[in-house]
């Protein structure tokens, strides 16, 4: 059997080792733009959004913000009090 250096001196071995992780690069590199593609990410060599893209975004109407109530805040104050105290319980308990 031969002897792993003299197996890494094989041009022959090389250039097919070398053919092989070229393939598989190529597959990756495609799997992976596929992604970004479904991810809605761009890739980095596409160029930017143009000035005209960029701009339809600021004619759309703003959306109206809900307004909450006085005694909705009240509630959801007293809920998150009611939890840190629950916490502050169980972390004395515990230390």
């Amino acid at each position: 059997m031969a002897r792993p250096t003299q197996l890494m001196n094989d041009p022959n071995l090389l250039a097919a080792a070398l053919e092989g992780l070229l393939l598989q690069k190529e597959r990756l590199d495609e799997q992976i733009r596929q992604l970004r593609e479904a991810m809605g990410k761009r890739s980095p060599g596409r160029p930017a959004k143009s000035a005209s893209a960029s701009a339809a975004p600021a004619e759309e109407k703003p959306r109206k913000r809900r307004k909450m109530s006085a005694a909705a805040r009240k509630r959801i104050a007293e809920a998150q009090k009611k939890r840190w105290s629950e916490y502050r319980k169980q972390q004395k308990a515990e230390g």
